[in-house]
């Protein structure tokens, strides 16, 4: 029987309301020229739960149209669970250990585009769970190193990034900054934290760890969709923002995520954008 969480979440899709098309007719009409932004906002309606056909490319300039309306009636939490569920059709109950993370890493699981590979859970159990997956993902390498390798689409965005404005690897090694694998995530862990903080973190009692370090198979590196940066200027975060590169997850300022899409996306998506200190993250509005 389904619960009532689950219920709302299959409603939401169900019923997902027609100021939503307005809002992705009105994006689509302010740059329609733009093919892939076309094809962006296709994948949003698919996202939360439409059926997208992209028009005729125009025959003449358009006239500018203001900013999308975002749906009154549907929370931003609501409409990010919308989005989840063409990953997840049966959402984690709120306070299970499996919602705490997709709550922390999930941004990346709202990521439609065709060649991007997601996991089909929220965390690895093994080094045998993690191979498997990664076998099976195309890899592209990010410019100017020598071992850094990400799934091909993230590294494709990452490098036209790097070509607007250059940044480095935060430790310049790219077993640890880019792809990962499951034993050194578990390194990670094991450094950072001691026998008891993850059932702590399980119990949710304790999440301010998540933001320095993932617990073994939790990593979104393990997906090849993160990397550690040494960005320290507004043109390096505006151009990773435009490549649809954020920083999602709270208190980890190296760590920037693969999401695919344009910040006015991810606000129609339900994303937050909270800044803490001085530092701007687009996190899940779990």
């Amino acid at each position: 029987m389904r619960t009532a969480f689950q219920k709302i979440a299959f409603l939401i899709v169900g019923t997902y309301l027609i100021v939503t098309l307005v809002a992705s007719n009105q994006i689509a009409r302010s740059n329609p020229s733009n093919d892939v932004k076309n094809e962006e906002n296709c994948l949003v309606d698919r996202l939360l739960g439409k059926e997208c056909i992209l028009p005729p490319k125009p025959k003449i300039s358009p006239i500018p149209t203001p900013s999308p309306i975002i749906n009154p009636t549907l929370t931003g939490k609501e409409r990010f669970i919308a989005a989840l569920m063409n990953q997840f059709p049966i959402i984690p109950q709120p306070d299970t250990y499996e919602y705490i993370l997709l709550r922390a890493y999930g941004a990346p699981f709202v990521n439609l585009k065709p060649a991007i590979k997601l996991p089909e859970k929220v965390a690895f159990k093994n080094h045998q769970e993690t191979l498997e997956f990664q076998d099976n993902i195309t890899k592209g390498k990010v410019k100017g190193t020598r071992n850094c390798y990400l799934q091909k689409p993230a590294a494709d965005a990452l490098n036209k990034a790097y070509y607007q404005a250059k940044f480095r690897l935060k430790s310049g090694y790219g077993n640890s900054d880019c792809i990962r694998d499951f034993a050194t995530t578990a390194k990670f862990w094991r450094k950072y934290t001691n026998s008891r903080t993850l059932d702590l973190v399980k119990q949710g009692k304790e999440t301010r760890i998540l933001g320095t370090v993932a617990p073994p198979g939790a990593s979104q590196h393990l997906w090849g969709l993160a990397i550690d940066l040494k960005v320290t200027n507004k043109k390096q975060i505006t151009a990773l923002n435009q490549n649809g590169w954020y920083r999602t997850v709270e208190y980890d300022v190296p760590h920037w995520s693969y999401v695919g899409y344009q910040p006015e996306t991810l606000l129609r998506l339900g994303f937050q954008k909270k800044v803490i200190g001085r530092t701007t993250y687009w996190v899940t509005p779990l």
